[in-house]
C-alpha cells in the first residue's frame, strides 16, 4: 500500500476487516488482523494493541466472538438469509432496470462479507428478468415523494409500449399525487388526474419527462370516496388489478381447489359459504378488475352477481369462442 494511515485508525480497520473477512466458519487470528492491517492499510500495531481493540469494540456493543480458533463478527445489520430476500426482491422487482439492479444487489452484497457474494449465482442472471428500460424510475419517485411532502402537483409524461417494444408518449398529464402503491412487483403512482378529476393509477415505470409544478395539489379530502383518507386495506384486497371504477359487492361461485388464489388476492376477510360441492364467495371490488380476474380463473369461477358483470363475461365468451372457430 502506497499511503501509510495512523494508528489511530486501527480500531476502524479492525472492525471493517472482522465485516469483511471474518464469519462463524471463517475466524481470524490477531496475526490474521495484523496481516489484513499493514496489507489493506499500511498500518503496523502489536498484538496487545488489536486485543485491546476488539475490547473497545466489544465495549462499544460489537458482537465479537473469541477463541483459541481466532475472533469473527458474530452480529451483523442483516443476516446473510435476509440479505438473500432482499436481492431476490430486487430481482423480481420488473419495476428496477436491470443496471440499477446490479447496483443494489451490489450494496446489498457489500453489507456482508466477502464470502457472502459467491452464494449469490443469480446476480449474473439480472438481464434475464424481464425489467423495465425506463432509466428515470428513481428519480422520478423522488420527485413523487417531494410534491406528496409538499403538496404540490406533478405533469408528466405517460407511455405505453409499441410494437418496437419501446415506450412511446401517448398524453402528457396534469395530476395530484397522493400515495405511491407497490402492487404485483410494480410500482403505481395513485393520483388525481386533474384534467378528468377522477383517481387513476399509473404504472410509475410507463412514466417521463416528470416535473414539478407550483400549483396546490387538490386535497385526498376533497375527491369523492376518500373524505375520510386511504383505506390501505381495501386497496389491497379490491383491486387485483389496478382499475379505478367504483367498487362494488360481487358474488361468485368458485371451486374449493382455488381457496389459496381466493385469499391470495382478496385477503382474509372475504366472505367464502359452502354451498353444495361449490363455494359462494362474496367481495367488494372493481367491477372492471373482477371481469379480468373472472376470465383469468375461467375453469373455476362463476360470477353470480351483478348480473351487468355477469353478461360483460358470456359476452366475452360469445367473442373468445367465435375467434376460435
Amino acid at each position: 500500500m502506497n499511503t501509510l494511515e495512523p494508528k489511530k485508525l486501527a480500531l476502524i480497520r479492525i472492525l471493517q476487516i472482522l465485516k469483511k473477512y471474518s464469519d462463524y466458519d471463517h475466524r481470524l487470528t490477531h496475526e490474521d488482523i495484523a496481516g489484513f492491517l499493514e496489507n489493506d492499510y499500511g498500518i503496523v500495531i502489536e498484538r496487545k494493541a488489536i486485543s485491546r481493540n476488539l475490547s473497545l469494540l466489544r465495549e462499544a456493543g460489537f458482537e465479537i466472538e473469541s477463541g483459541h480458533s481466532g475472533s469473527y463478527l458474530a452480529e451483523r445489520e442483516f443476516e446473510d438469509s435476509e440479505l438473500r430476500m432482499l436481492i431476490d426482491g430486487v430481482l423480481n422487482s420488473k419495476y428496477i432496470t436491470a443496471s440499477h439492479s446490479k447496483a443494489l444487489i451490489e450494496k446489498l452484497c457489500g453489507l456482508s462479507n466477502k464470502f457472502f457474494r459467491s452464494h449469490i449465482k443469480n446476480i449474473h442472471s439480472v438481464n434475464e428478468w424481464g425489467k423495465t428500460d425506463n432509466q428515470s424510475l428513481f428519480y422520478n419517485i423522488e420527485l413523487i415523494d417531494d410534491a406528496i411532502e409538499h403538496g404540490i402537483q406533478i405533469e408528466f409524461d405517460y407511455n405505453k409500449y409499441g410494437i418496437d417494444k419501446k415506450l412511446h408518449k401517448t398524453v402528457t398529464h396534469t395530476a395530484s399525487p397522493y400515495q405511491l402503491v407497490l402492487h404485483n412487483q410494480r410500482y403505481y403512482l395513485m393520483a388525481l388526474n386533474e384534467r378528468w378529476k377522477n383517481i387513476t393509477f399509473y404504472r410509475v415505470d410507463n412514466i417521463t419527462n416528470m416535473a414539478l409544478t407550483e400549483h396546490k395539489r387538490t386535497p385526498l379530502r376533497n375527491v369523492d370516496g376518500f373524505e375520510h383518507g386511504i383505506n390501505y386495506s381495501e386497496l389491497a384486497n379490491s383491486l387485483p388489478y389496478m382499475f379505478t371504477d367504483k367498487l362494488e359487492k360481487i358474488t361468485f361461485y368458485a371451486d374449493e381447489e382455488i381457496v389459496d388464489q381466493i385469499v391470495d388476492w382478496f385477503g382474509k376477510n372475504v366472505k367464502i359459504e359452502k354451498v353444495d360441492d361449490k363455494l359462494k364467495v362474496t367481495v367488494k371490488a372493481s367491477p372492471n378488475a373482477m371481469e379480468f380476474w373472472a376470465m383469468q380463473y375461467l375453469n373455476y369461477v362463476e360470477i353470480i352477481a351483478p348480473n351487468e358483470l355477469r353478461e360483460r363475461i358470456k359476452e366475452n365468451l360469445t367473442n373468445a369462442i367465435n375467434k376460435y372457430n
